[in-house]
This record gives C-alpha cells, sequence and structure tokens, in this order.
C-alpha cells in the first residue's frame, strides 16, 4: 500500500507505540486519527484525535463515523488500545481482571468489528492488531494480560480468514519488551528496559506491513531485541 494519503486510525494513540505510528504515518504522507480516552497533542493539519472508550462499541462507530466524515474512508485501522496490571494471581481484583480483559480483548474485537465493516463496501484495507509475545507463553505477573492477549491472537487469526474473502488483509504484530509506560506498575519484575526495543521500532514495524504489496499479507510478525532472550548464550 502507497500510504500518501490514506486513511488511518490508531487506537491507543496518546503515547507509546501508539503515537509513534502516527508520526511514522504522517512521515509517509497518510491522514493520521488518534483515538484514546487521553487529550492528544500533534501539530499537524493531517491528523486529527477523537476521544474514545475502545470497550464501547457506540463509541468506536462515532469514531468510525467523525474519521470518515472529516478524512475520508479507513483504509488503515491499528488496534492498538491495550494495558497490564502486574499482580500474582491471588492478588487480583474482580475490577482489574474486567479492565483488562475489555481494553485488550473486547477493544479489538469491536474495532476490528468497525473497521472491517467501513472497509467491506471497498474492498480495500488493513488491519493491524497490536498484542504482544505475552499471546505466545504464559509470564508469571502478567497471567491474566496473558489470557487477554492469547485470545487476541486467536481472534486475529479468524479475522484473517474472513476478511481476505473482502481482499482486506490483517497483521497480526507480537512486540516482545517495549520502553513504554506498560511497566509502569510491574513491581514484581524487575524490567530490564536497556534490553527493550523503543516504541519507533514497533512503529517501523507496522508501517513495513502496510507498504508491502497489497497481494502480500504479512499475518504475524515478532518483534524482539536482539538482548531479549529466553536463554543465557554466551558466545565461544
Amino acid at each position: 500500500m502507497n500510504l500518501t494519503n490514506q486513511v488511518c486510525a490508531i487506537t491507543g494513540g496518546a503515547k507509546g507505540i501508539g503515537l509513534a505510528t502516527a508520526q511514522a504515518l504522517l512521515a509517509r504522507g497518510a491522514r493520521v486519527a488518534l483515538l484514546d480516552l487521553e487529550n492528544i497533542a500533534l501539530d499537524n493539519p493531517h491528523a486529527m484525535s477523537i476521544r474514545c472508550d475502545v470497550t464501547r462499541a457506540a463509541d468506536v462507530q462515532s469514531a468510525v463515523d467523525q474519521i470518515t466524515e472529516q478524512l475520508g474512508s479507513i483504509a488503515v485501522w491499528v488496534n492498538n488500545a491495550g494495558l497490564a496490571r502486574h499482580r500474582w494471581i491471588p492478588d487480583y481484583t474482580e475490577a482489574e481482571i474486567d479492565l483488562m480483559l475489555a481494553v485488550n480483548l473486547k477493544g479489538t474485537i469491536l474495532g476490528s468489528q468497525a473497521a472491517l465493516k467501513a472497509m467491506m463496501p471497498h474492498k480495500h484495507g488493513h488491519i493491524i492488531n497490536v498484542i504482544s509475545t505475552a499471546s505466545l507463553r504464559g509470564i508469571p505477573s502478567e497471567t491474566v494480560y496473558c489470557a487477554a492477549k492469547w485470545g487476541v491472537r486467536g481472534f486475529t487469526q479468524g479475522l484473517a480468514e474472513e476478511a481476505a474473502a473482502h481482499r482486506i488483509r490483517v497483521t497480526a504484530i507480537l512486540p516482545g519488551g517495549v520502553d513504554t509506560a506498560f511497566w509502569d506498575d510491574a513491581s514484581q519484575r524487575q524490567a530490564p528496559k536497556q534490553l527493550f526495543l523503543k516504541p519507533e521500532h514497533i512503529a517501523h514495524g507496522i508501517v513495513s506491513c502496510l507498504e508491502m504489496d497489497d497481494f502480500c499479507v504479512p499475518r504475524e510478525l515478532v518483534l524482539r531485541s536482539l538482548d531479549d532472550s529466553d536463554f543465557s548464550v554466551k558466545p565461544e
């Protein structure tokens, strides 16, 4: 896809991976809508911000309507909104469990649903779901987050099959550790941020997938830093 003048929507666009992706897309000439509960300050005539709760279908559909009216037909939708609460399993409150499942899983489903319906009449578009390597393995103190992300990965695989019939591409992006606010309450784990990727690395991966020929579908991209390893291996 040539991103020039393409209309792109990003949930969780106020900071971190979402904001970095918005900046990368704008640099390529795209028109970008950033959706978030927080205020978004991005001084660019080709960008707009919308207050949106991704766990509410009415909010998501209202965002689609506003984007279509002000920027045009949506070509790219990035489901990036997500959050975690780092706890040992006995310590999670019901409210924390509900929040993580709602934002990470339900929010991705609602965003994908709205994006797919908007793209289907045009038989063109690309949905990107930012998931996590937490969808590949269970991680202590991230169990509920893992559960949500495993659900998102399964949903994304089914979405890709349905969307392909309408000539719409779907890609799962699975970042490893990224230096964002995700780790702010990770008191149970010492997050080795010096080993982490930056949001700009993930943004680059997203844009690279979008810019592939439309006939090619990058179904899943795992991104980890070179030093983010499951095993300690010393060179000989």
